[in-house]
């Protein structure tokens, strides 16, 4: 066998095993976004752009819908989406990620800390990831909430659960 195969069967038994890899590391996520503060569609916009910047990859993302505050009044319409992203993150990594990003956007109120909702300039939640179930202080995947009580979630979700 001349060096040139022996480097050739190498590199392309190397390559398969990268690419093996890169693939099973990459995670099937839905998250909903939502706003209703400012121009609401404008924050799902930039929001999506600061995710592709972290090196997420948006695979889908739905047409967006106007509906009503949930569990709180406001006079103050939302704007939603759905999207369906590909991250190597790990579920407790991309609840950071997307809280960074909400933060960095102007929103200091989590309603899973204060216990209750109010107007936000950005909402991310993570609704599923890949098939498993997770449950934390911080995260529960499936996102039962927007599964099964939401009627905007339901809309939005139809087409990719």
């Amino acid at each position: 066998m001349t060096i040139a195969t022996i480097f050739a069967k190498t590199f392309l038994k190397k390559l398969f095993i990268n690419q093996s890899f890169s693939n099973m590391s990459q995670h099937k996520v839905v998250l909903l976004l939502g706003s209703n503060l400012g121009d609401p569609k404008k924050n799902l916009e930039t929001a999506l752009e600061k995710m592709k910047k972290g090196g997420i990859e948006i695979l889908k993302i739905s047409e967006f819908l106007i509906s009503e505050p949930v569990e709180f009044v406001s006079s103050n319409i939302f704007c939603n989406i759905a999207t369906i992203i590909f991250t190597d993150l790990s579920p407790i990594q991309l609840l950071d990620f997307v809280k960074s990003i909400e933060i960095e956007m102007g929103r200091f109120n989590d309603s899973k800390i204060s216990g209750h909702y109010i107007d936000r300039v950005i909402d991310i939640d993570i609704i599923k990831y890949n098939e498993i179930k997770f449950t934390s202080e911080r995260l529960e995947i499936p996102h039962k909430k927007h599964l099964f009580e939401r009627e905007f979630s339901r809309i939005l979700l139809k087409d990719f659960i």
